[in-house]
């Protein structure tokens, strides 16, 4: 059971909310009780994550290109990344959104590379984001 969220991270999950959703068909469900961004009946680019399973973890899951880049992500800035459980296997990585001092220009970044990793070519060559 997640615990309630805080006024910390509702305002985290707002904040990549808005860059979530900012990119083209964007869409919010929930995905095992947390908020989760889809491209429109496509694949999952982002998920909000908060105190799942009684963690005091509050992140912003996103794709990376896989294990490499996770693990050198990692390796950089082991305060702002790290390897998700469920999520990390699969090469996705977590980024502490429950840190003083958050880089949201960064999330943003983050955020829009994995939404171009999953994004049909379609929207790729449309112009992206």
């Amino acid at each position: 059971m997640a615990k309630p969220m805080t006024s910390q991270a509702s305002a985290a999950l707002d904040k990549l909310r808005a860059i979530a959703l900012a990119l083209p068909e964007a869409n919010e469900k929930l995905s095992h009780g947390m908020p989760a961004f889809f491209i429109t009946k496509g694949r999952m680019f982002a998920f909000f994550w908060h105190a799942h399973h009684g963690d005091d973890v509050t992140a912003a899951i996103v794709k990376t290109s896989g294990p490499e880049e996770q693990a050198m992500l990692i390796e950089m800035e082991p305060d702002l990344y790290y390897r998700p459980p469920y999520f990390g296997p699969s090469g996705w990585v977590g980024m502490h959104l429950d840190r003083p001092d958050i880089d949201w220009d960064r999330v943003g970044d983050r955020v829009a590379i994995s939404w171009e990793l999953v994004a049909p070519r379609r929207l790729l060559e449309a112009g992206g984001r």
